[in-house]
């Protein structure tokens, strides 16, 4: 999730990404999103084991911001809000 392109960015594990960004998006909760304003979508991977997913969230978060921001860049060069394409 981030705000804008280059941006700050989060990163984060759910197990429903749909309603997990659109809690992010309205700002339910008090978190590092809200507090930035972190409401687009830019980048998701899908993991069939919750533990593997916990794992690459856990190197994302030790990443550089440039890794991060190439990673989006290979997937997502509009840093479009991907948030419509859920399903």
């Amino acid at each position: 999730m981030t705000n804008r392109p280059n941006g700050p960015l989060y990163v984060g594990t759910t197990t429903s990404l749909a309603r997990r960004a659109w809690e992010h998006r309205e700002g339910v909760a008090d978190s590092f999103t809200k507090r930035y304003g972190l409401r687009r979508l830019v980048y998701a991977e899908r993991h069939e084991d919750i533990l593997a997913a916990k794992q690459r969230e856990m190197n994302m978060k030790h990443w550089p911001s440039a890794w991060k921001v190439r990673l989006i860049l290979q997937h997502n060069p509009q840093w479009d809000d991907l948030y419509d394409r859920l399903s």
